[in-house]
């Protein structure tokens, strides 16, 4: 564990022993914390060797629990209401992004967002807004805010990998299809799809999936 300007970060040092050659930057859910994620990297890391994973803390204490962190509050979920909350977020993430991208010396094209329920909804609000162009998204259990500014001359259209179980009782599988359309009509290449009975987690089929796209655009 370590301290970045202010953020708590956990990692996961490359398999291979080596310096970093790709990044995964590992975004996790309302109420939780960069542990949460983290766990996921001994996994993904028997294919991703030459990958260092960082999973930060949310900047903002959970407002629903008494513990955890938050990227932006859900406690009112009116979508103006939810893009302000995400885009003051995203100039912190950006940040963040960038101080991993200089201390591991990992270009940006080198540099993945994972993310799960409001952390794959802030991956998506960032990910094609980030000043360079990151190699792309893999988002579970979430959904996709701002869906109607994704198609300006500052949106890089990086590719997506959605995975959401059709018995998700926290962010409907509703949210999926939305996403999905929307970025396919902005000319996104998106992949991804719905784990049957799969409810707001992530299985070993997830994991997998995830991983070879995670290695389809690092490797």
């Amino acid at each position: 564990m370590t301290m970045n300007d202010n953020w708590t970060t956990y990692d996961h040092a490359p398999a291979s022993g080596g310096k970093p050659k790709s990044m995964v930057i590992m975004l996790h859910g309302l109420g939780s914390n960069g542990q949460d994620l983290i766990s996921l990297a001994p996994y993904l890391a028997q294919s991703l060797p030459d990958t260092i994973f960082v999973s930060p803390d949310a900047p903002f204490p959970c407002d629903m629990a008494p513990f955890g962190y938050q990227w932006f509050s859900l406690q009112d979920r009116t979508p103006s209401v939810m893009l302000s909350g995400v885009q003051r977020a995203a100039p912190l993430l950006d940040s963040y992004i960038t101080t991993m991208m200089e201390k591991y010396d990992v270009p940006a094209n080198k540099v993945a967002l994972l993310g799960f329920s409001q952390g794959t909804m802030i991956s998506l609000f960032v990910g094609p807004r980030f000043p360079e162009t990151l190699a792309g998204v893999l988002g579970y259990s979430g959904a996709l805010i701002g869906s109607n500014s994704l198609n300006g001359s500052d949106i890089n259209k990086i590719p997506v990998h959605l995975i959401h179980g059709d018995a998700d009782d926290v962010v409907p599988v509703d949210r999926f299809f939305d996403a999905e359309k929307a970025l396919k009509d902005n000319n996104f290449a998106v992949s991804g799809g719905v784990t049957k009975g799969l409810t707001h987690s992530i299985d070993e089929k997830g994991v997998a999936d995830g991983t070879a796209f995670l290695r389809s655009i690092l490797y």
